[in-house]
């Protein structure tokens, strides 16, 4: 089973969390993605878009924020943090 969880804070508080569970037969990578659409579908926001930093960021830590410069949109928060949670 993968997990990520997802979270959108705004000075220092979380707004909203929601965690996306994923045992398909896909790559790691294609999970991620596929985890991030449906967070950004359910919180109706546009796709991020992975900078290098964000890209190392995540390699690193399993972990990455994504910023306004992240978004192509304006924003009403602070960052949307996902994080990997659990991994076969």
């Amino acid at each position: 089973m993968f997990r990520l969880w997802a979270k959108v804070w705004k000075d220092n508080h979380m707004l909203r969390d929601m965690v996306v569970c994923n045992d398909n037969d896909m790559t790691r990578t294609h999970k991620i993605f596929a985890a991030v659409e449906e967070i950004c579908m359910e919180f109706d926001l546009s796709k991020p878009i992975w900078l290098d930093a964000t890209v190392e960021d995540f390699k690193k830590h399993d972990k990455t924020r994504f910023t306004q410069d992240n978004f192509i949109d304006t924003i009403d928060f602070d960052f949307l943090e996902i994080q990997v949670i659990e991994e076969d």
